[in-house]
């Protein structure tokens, strides 16, 4: 087992440890052999280079006792039994990665690779990313402020998961020098939750994890929606009780339940205890089904606007409206009393005149299900009329609350 002070590391920091096999300096880490079982490459050995002439040592991660920020200790008897150099074909992170362009899957050029992001996980140490950020370059050269300048300003991620790394060449002698993804450039930073849920459920557990633990709150919460109930379980039962905690608050309800049905009794109730405590009772509702009232399947997170508001101002400022929202497909017309008006699907809004504004292309006849209307009611009006979504109104047409057709989903069967 390796004992650990630090669970992820940036190659460029961790280059240059001091090397003890027990108590004895031996050198310093040079560079890190890996090898790609997998999407995420594992280190299977350490190069360690030797002063006075000393040849260097390859000693194989599994020899590895400790890691901290100044040293590294390996647990072996004699160093002279690994005086030996990497095989030919050895892919080494430094050598080979580290300073290189990366190119997308049409020769475009993205970037160069500053830098190398390694996570432990179950006592394997994998390459999760690669850096091309101007913040790893000037920490590298030891301008840290304008480095922490450019972390504080940057707009978007700067990393890209070594998920979408193209595999290496076997020869790697005939490596050219550049890192080549299997994604478009323009898409390296818009990937969906489902196609991301695909990647995880392929991998291995380590793997898996290793992967999920570098997503933010927001497109892990969203991911963790997608895979299959086995995943989920496997994600959740390794995170930290307060991150799960955090990932289910982000859901609605109904889907929150669905998760937290699937654990055992125990560790949903310790989760239930962590979240906020209104949604808790509504998940405990869903769960224990004690009332079926639909108002507890209804999500507040829902795009609602003024019936003057422009088409053209809609699309312009799409994407800060639906920020956050559990609906995004429709938008829903209300009065300053939140009075429901009208809807307007999103494939009608794009379809919209520029000068046109909400009152004059929505749908005033809505079809909606009533604060009184059961999880059986709001079933059959989807099968009925195949909505994604659909509003929850007082009798005064005051609108409630939306239901998504992907909260009762997973519900429907457990009805019938």
């Amino acid at each position: 087992m390796v004992a650990v002070l630090e669970k992820e590391f940036f190659l460029s920091e961790i280059l240059g440890r001091k090397v003890y096999l027990k108590t004895q300096r031996v050198g310093r880490l040079e560079d890190f052999v890996i090898v790609e079982t997998g999407k995420l490459p594992e280190v299977s050995h350490l190069v360690v280079s030797r002063s006075f002439g000393y040849p260097s040592l390859l000693l194989p991660w599994d020899t590895i006792s400790l890691i901290s920020n100044t040293e590294i200790v390996a647990d072996v008897q004699r160093f002279a039994d690994y005086e030996l150099q990497p095989p030919e074909g050895a892919i080494l992170l430094k050598a080979h990665i580290l300073d290189k362009k990366i190119l997308d899957m049409d020769d475009h050029e993205v970037e160069v690779v500053y830098d190398v992001k390694l996570a432990l996980q179950n006592d394997k140490l994998y390459a999760s990313e690669v850096d091309f950020s101007r913040n790893r370059l000037f920490r590298r050269m030891g301008l840290k402020k304008i480095a922490n300048f450019f972390a504080e300003n940057q707009e978007e991620s700067e990393t890209v998961s070594w998920i979408y790394v193209q595999p290496l060449p076997e020869k790697i002698g005939m490596f050219k020098g550049h890192v080549k993804l299997n994604v478009l450039k323009e898409n390296i930073h818009d990937i969906h939750p489902v196609d991301l849920a695909d990647i995880l459920e392929e991998l291995d557990g380590d793997q898996r994890l290793a992967v999920f633990n570098e997503l933010d709150s927001e497109l892990a919460s969203d991911t963790l929606e997608e895979v299959e109930p086995r995943v989920q379980r496997e994600l959740i039962s390794a995170m930290k009780r307060e991150r799960a905690a955090q990932l289910i608050n982000d859901m609605s309800p109904a889907q929150a339940a669905d998760i937290l049905a699937i654990l055992p009794g125990n560790e949903a109730d310790e989760l239930l205890k962590l979240i906020d405590q209104k949604v808790a009772h509504k998940v405990q509702q869903i769960i224990d089904k004690h009332d079926e009232s639909i108002l507890l399947y209804a999500t507040q997170n829902y795009i609602k606007l003024p019936p003057i508001t422009l088409a053209k101002d809609v699309i312009e400022n799409y994407r800060q409206f639906a920020q956050k929202q559990d609906v995004i497909m429709y938008v829903y017309v209300t009065d300053e009393r939140d009075t429901l008006l009208g809807v307007v699907d999103l494939r009608e809004l794009i379809a919209a005149s520029d000068d046109e504004t909400l009152a004059e292309i929505m749908t005033d006849n809505v079809i909606s299900l009533g604060s009184d209307d059961t999880l059986r009611d709001a079933v059959e009006v989807f099968e009925r009329y195949s909505f994604r979504a659909i509003p929850v109104t007082a009798e005064d047409d005051h609108i409630l609350g939306v239901i998504s057709f992907g909260d009762i989903r997973g519900l429907k069967p457990r009805l019938d």
